[in-house]
C-alpha cells in the first residue's frame, strides 16, 4: 500500500504541558511477554488501545485476551524482520482506529559469544530483529503518523549496551548503538522539520524477562552452527542469565518509567543508575584515548 507524502502534521509541541496518551492508540512490538507485555499493561492502565505484535502466536493470543479485558485491543503475529510484516501491522492499526500515538519498536534478541565465535548467521539475526525491526517500523508507520494531525511518538527500545562495549556481546551491542543513532538523528530530523512527532529512546540493562532464552525463537534458516560454543562462550552466557535473573527492576518498573519519558517529551531514558555511570565512566574513558 502506499501512502502521501509525509508533511508535518504541527508545530513541535515545546510545551510545559504533558503529553497526554489517555484514548490514544499505542503499537507495541515484542508485546507477547517481558518488556513489551509490561509496556502493553501500562498503556492499557493509562487508558490507551491497544496494537499488539510478536512472533510467538501463542504468547500473543495469551496477552491479547487479558488485555482484550481492559482496553479495546487487536493482535496480529508479526515477523518484526520483515517490512511486509511491519507494512501489514501498520494497515492493521490504522485501519482499526484511524490514528497512533505511540509506536513502540521493542522486539528484541540477545546472544553471548566473542566476535571470532559469532557467525554470519548470528549477525543477521541480531540485525534484523534488534535494528531492521525499528527500520521497518519507522518506515511502515511515521509517514502516517506525520498526517494524523496530532502529537505522537516513536519509543525505541535500545539497551545500556547500546552505550557500552562489552566482551562477548560485540553482535548485540552493535545492534543497540545503532538504534541509538538512527534514533538520535530520527529525533534531530523530525525537529528540523518541526514536526508533532517526537522521540524516546528506552536504554535498560538487566531486567528478569525472558529475552536470555531468545533461542528458542530463533527462525530455523538462521540456526545455530553445529560447531558447540567454547567454554568462554557458555560462561558468558551463564553470567548475563545470572546478571538479568538478578534484576532488581521489573519489566513493569520499567514500562512506568519509560511511561512518565514519554509524557515529559524526554529523548532518552536510562532506568539503571549503576549502569549508567559506567556510561559516563566510558564517556570520559573515549576522550582520555581509552588510556589505561
Amino acid at each position: 500500500m502506499t501512502h502521501p507524502s509525509a508533511t508535518p502534521s504541527s508545530v513541535w509541541p515545546e510545551r510545559d504541558t504533558p503529553f497526554s496518551i489517555e484514548g490514544g492508540v499505542a503499537v507495541v512490538t515484542g508485546a507477547a511477554s517481558g518488556l513489551g507485555l509490561a509496556i502493553a499493561r501500562a498503556c492499557a492502565a493509562s487508558g490507551m488501545r491497544l496494537v499488539l505484535a510478536d512472533i510467538d502466536g501463542d504468547g500473543l493470543a495469551r496477552a491479547s485476551a487479558e488485555l482484550s479485558a481492559r482496553t479495546r485491543c487487536i493482535s496480529r503475529v508479526t515477523d518484526v524482520r520483515e517490512r511486509a510484516a511491519l507494512d501489514a501491522l501498520a494497515d492493521s492499526a490504522f485501519d482499526a482506529f484511524g490514528s497512533v500515538a505511540l509506536l513502540f519498536n521493542n522486539a528484541g534478541v540477545v546472544i553471548t559469544r566473542s566476535i571470532l565465535e559469532t557467525s554470519a548467521a548470528d549477525w543477521r539475526w541480531m540485525l534484523d530483529v534488534n535494528l531492521w525491526s525499528v527500520i521497518h517500523g519507522i518506515a511502515a508507520f511515521l509517514p502516517r503518523m506525520l498526517t494524523q494531525g496530532q502529537e505522537a511518538r516513536v519509543v525505541n527500545t535500545a539497551s545500556a549496551a547500546g552505550f557500552l562495549s562489552e566482551p562477548n556481546l560485540a553482535a548485540y551491542a552493535v545492534s543497540k548503538h545503532a538504534v541509538v543513532a538512527l534514533s538520535e538523528t530520527l529525533h534531530q530530523e523530525l525537529r528540523q522539520q518541526q514536526a508533532a512527532i517526537g522521540v524516546t529512546i528506552l536504554s535498560p540493562a538487566f531486567v528478569p524477562t525472558g529475552i536470555v532464552n531468545s533461542e528458542r525463537r530463533r527462525p530455523a534458516e538462521l540456526g545455530r552452527d553445529a560447531a558447540p560454543l567454547s567454554d568462554a562462550a557458555r560462561a558468558a552466557e551463564a553470567q548475563l542469565v545470572r546478571a538479568t535473573q538478578s534484576g532488581k527492576l521489573t519489566a513493569d518498573d520499567v514500562a512506568a518509567r519509560v511511561l512518565a519519558a514519554v509524557r515529559a517529551r524526554r529523548l532518552h531514558v536510562h532506568t539503571h543508575a549503576k549502569i549508567q555511570r559506567g556510561i559516563e565512566a566510558r564517556m570520559a574513558a573515549i576522550y582520555a584515548g581509552f588510556q589505561p
